[in-house]
């Protein structure tokens, strides 16, 4: 790669951190090139000659950060981690997720968005189901989940517990307790409300 292509290169990755820095607190449909060309520090020409437009460069941006997330979840289950540990990092990355986008906002991009709803269904298909097969089926070899329990059955449980993570976390970050709420929703994907004991929150 040679200088332009360099400068080229970094400019690009300018743009989509604005871009994606302004989703997080900017309704997609008010959001301004010139406040994305104003944060990125390029023009707003540049912007308009990489992506065509604003709608193609929020596309992007949205597809380029599920690839990342997809990929070092991916990373994150080849690293030897416990059950517990992992469900933790889903349950995180949920979270981390409604940081920076927000749900609304989501919500206004996939029905105004065709493409990029394709794009993430077919992510999730491909990589998204495959990599939470794994992660099951591993805590089954590692004893660590019963063979009782369908993989199907355990995913729609799982699917149940991150679409609810949103407004239980938005919950324990008003209350200051995200810690303990962390430890105890993760109690209840193993144990249930039985008696069990809880482990000490580390803080």
């Amino acid at each position: 790669m040679n200088g332009f292509e360099k400068r080229a290169q970094q400019k690009k990755e300018n743009i989509m951190q604005a871009t994606l820095h302004l989703l997080g607190t900017t309704d997609p449909k008010k959001m301004k090139i010139a406040e994305i060309a104003e944060q990125a520090g390029v023009s707003q020409v540049t912007i308009y000659n990489y992506y065509g437009s604003k709608e193609a460069l929020v596309r992007e941006v949205i597809m380029d950060y599920i690839r990342k997330t997809l990929k070092e979840f991916e990373e994150f289950l080849a690293g030897g981690h416990t059950l517990k540990e992992k469900m933790e990092y889903i349950i995180f990355q949920k979270k981390q997720s409604s940081k920076t986008f927000g749900l609304q906002v989501m919500k206004q991009i996939w029905q105004d968005d065709p493409e990029l709803t394709r794009f993430v269904r077919e992510e999730y298909m491909a990589k998204g189901v495959p990599l939470v097969t794994r992660l099951i089926e591993d805590g089954k070899k590692n004893g660590e989940i019963t063979e009782k329990l369908s993989t199907s059955t355990i995913m729609m449980y799982m699917q149940m517990l991150t679409n609810q993570a949103d407004t239980m976390l938005d919950y324990a970050e008003q209350h200051g307790n995200m810690d303990v709420l962390i430890e105890e929703m993760v109690h209840l994907f193993f144990y249930g409300i039985g008696t069990v004991p809880l482990s000490p929150v580390v803080s």
